[in-house]
């Protein structure tokens, strides 16, 4: 039994939301002196020359990383480096602070292993976030950043919205992820319609001085001819990648008594559905359009199964919270067992191997 597994109990006795609070004050002093971040590296960290990534032009350690929505501030990067992940994608980053919805607006699904979260982009805003980068400097992982609109803005203001957190964060990413997905916001008009993404890459495009590599997110909950029409608007503007998939709206199978609560449901529940949006889109681009995989990532097989179905990198969230620090060493460990099993050598050479 880890300590972990000890004190989740206690901290499931929390609202959702305040527990991660509290998680994320733990995590930011355990980063604030290198002592402790070196004592946190040695616990945590696992390190194989088999999990490393060559991706977007740099390299990750390993494939398993932190979703956008644990750290959307960049207020833990390097606590979640210590922990042994190999990338963090912060955000979602809108221009300005804003609130997001109303309290409470973070639920766990303990009978499902799954979280249902209607948070509506609340964050401390660009510039605070570019100062923070600048105070504490980036982790030693590669760094993401999402990007999104105030939930107020209206279809030409959010081009503006995504254009200006762009170009404010761009420097201190490894790559940025374009957000248009989200089930947590107001619908005022077609955030994934075609015209509004041409409009958006093409703004991005035009101000990317940096050749920052730009992915989208996508949803889980669209048909597949929706999702192959994004692929193909995603090749045509030459983008670097997708991520697959946002949290979804579906109930299917759900027993927790907070089934019925609004937002996007994440976590095991939507494991199977984002692997099949994964595996559609790799074999729809013969796998040559990188995919980072997350929905129900919580351990080596599902992980594992994600990657052959064309993912080059995974993200968990949920599985975090339900599995605690020891997370990604857990899944690391796994994962290099698995290669084995199969008589692969690497991640790289494991993507996509369920197409053949």
């Amino acid at each position: 039994m880890t300590l972990y597994s000890r004190v989740r109990p206690l901290a499931f006795t929390l609202p959702a939301e305040t527990a991660h609070e509290l998680g994320k004050r733990t995590l930011r002093a355990a980063q604030s002196t290198w002592p402790t971040r070196q004592a946190l590296r040695a616990a945590y960290r696992y390190e194989h020359p088999a999990l490393e990534v060559d991706l977007f032009g740099t390299r990750f350690p390993n494939p398993v990383g932190v979703a956008a929505g644990f750290d959307k501030n960049a207020e833990v990067t390097h606590a979640l480096e210590a922990l042994g992940f190999g990338f963090v994608e912060i955000g979602t980053v809108t221009p300005y602070p804003q609130a997001g919805n109303e309290r409470p607006r973070l639920f766990r699904l303990r009978e499902d292993e799954g979280m249902i979260n209607r948070m509506g982009f609340n964050g401390h805003g660009m510039e605070s976030v570019k100062e923070r980068l600048e105070a504490d400097g980036t982790p030693r992982i590669p760094l993401g950043v999402n990007v999104g609109k105030m939930n107020a803005s209206n279809e030409r203001e959010a081009v503006e919205d995504y254009r200006r957190v762009f170009v404010r964060l761009a420097p201190f990413a490894d790559y940025v992820v374009v957000n248009v997905s989200c089930p947590n916001t107001p619908d005022e008009f077609d955030e994934a319609s075609p015209e509004h993404l041409r409009t958006i890459f093409e703004t991005l495009e035009a101000e990317n001085e940096w050749d920052v590599p730009i992915l989208v997110k996508i949803g889980p909950d669209e048909p597949e001819e929706a999702v192959l029409d994004l692929v193909d608007i995603v090749q045509e503007f030459g983008l670097d990648g997708i991520v697959a998939t946002n949290t979804s709206t579906s109930r299917e199978g759900l027993e927790s008594p907070n089934r019925e609560e609004w937002g996007g449901l994440s976590g095991k529940p939507i494991a199977d559905r984002s692997t099949d949006v994964i595996r559609t889109i790799a074999a729809y681009t013969d796998g040559e359009l990188p995919i980072v995989g997350v929905g129900g990532v919580d351990s080596a097989e599902s992980a594992y199964a994600k990657i052959r179905a064309g993912a080059s990198l995974v993200q968990l969230y949920t599985g975090f919270v339900y599995q605690g620090p020891t997370t990604a060493k857990r899944i690391n460990r796994g994962l290099v067992a698995l290669l084995e099993r199969d008589g692969f050598d690497s991640i790289e050479a494991a993507v996509g191997a369920d197409l053949e």
